[in-house]
Order: structure tokens, then sequence, then C-alpha cells
């Protein structure tokens, strides 16, 4: 595997060693023991899969407190662009983000640490999105901002028109408002 740091510390781009031929390809998505080589110590308890479509904007959500989630996400089918926001109040990269295409043709994964909003846009007809976190999920710990919250100027790639989103992606939070973590 291939760790790829990007500008936001803790933020990763996991690259798989891909093995092809003529009849398909393997790779091992996740290798505790390598993580554990380039420093990432993390117990995943719970895999989580969801399916969407063209212009579906999922996120910008959290977990705050001891329920705080770190993620390693990819996608099994399509394409999206997935978007880790920091939210470390004593970060010097607070407010930041990083967007990376993930896609089934890359077989790229992107590490997400505690304390990030994450999100993603589904570029492709249909995406189907997997991704493994370290602690489970607690409703009453769920936190998140709008994904065009203007704090953060993220090209999400999809025309205003065709995006689609819930309820819970529409949250009038700011950075003001953000937990400590």
């Amino acid at each position: 595997m291939n760790f790829i740091k990007t500008k936001l510390d803790g933020v990763i781009i996991v690259e798989p060693k891909v093995f092809s031929d003529n009849r398909g390809y393997f790779f091992e998505s996740y290798s505790e023991k390598e993580f554990l080589q380039n420093g990432i110590d993390l117990k995943f308890v719970q895999d989580n899969q969801s399916m969407s479509s063209y212009g579906v904007i999922r996120g910008l959500h959290c977990q705050t407190g001891e329920h705080c989630q770190a993620k390693l996400v990819r996608v099994l089918f399509g394409k999206v662009l997935d978007v880790a926001v920091d939210i470390r109040k004593n970060s010097p990269t607070f407010g930041q983000h990083v967007a990376v295409e993930l896609s089934s043709d890359n077989y790229r994964q992107l590490l997400i640490p505690h304390g990030f909003l994450h999100g993603f846009s589904v570029l492709s007809e249909t995406a189907v999105f997997a991704y493994k976190v370290d602690r489970f999920y607690n409703k009453g710990s769920e936190w998140g901002m709008r994904y065009d919250a203007p704090e953060f100027g993220i090209d999400w790639q999809i025309p205003k028109d065709k995006i689609i989103t819930s309820e819970k992606d529409r949250i009038e939070h700011s950075l003001k408002d953000v937990p400590l973590f």
C-alpha cells in the first residue's frame, strides 16, 4: 500500500497494490500490519455501505465527543468526490478541506481522522460507497454543517440544479459553533 499525506495532518490517501491479469484483479483493501507500519493505529469496529445516484451530496457530518469517528472510505462501484474538512479548533488548517476523487477504477481510499467533517458527491450515474469506522454510531453525537457553507468554498462538481441532499445536509451551523473534540 502507498500512503500519501495531504495538506491536512492525518488525512491520508491510501493506494492499494492492485494485481491484475486476464481474470480480473485482486488487492488488499485493508491491512492492519501496513497501517501500523505507517503510524496509523486504529481499531475499526463497524463497516457501513451506501448506494447513491448522480448529484447526491452526503455531508458534511461528524460525530462529536467520545463518539467521534475516524473513517477509512472507498468506492466499490462508480465515482465520488470525497471531502474532509478540518474542524479541530487548534489546528493550523482549521476550516480547510481536501477533496479527492475516489472510484472503482482508481481503487483509492481516504483515511479521515477524528476532528473532521466528511462528505461526498456522486459523480457517476450511481455509486456504492463503503467505509470503516473506529467507533459506533451515536445519533445524539451527530454534528454537521451545510455542504455549501461559504466558509469552505467546496466545488462539489455537481451543477446546482442537479444537487440532491437531505434535511440533515442543510444544517445551519457555522465554524464558530464547532464542538470540542
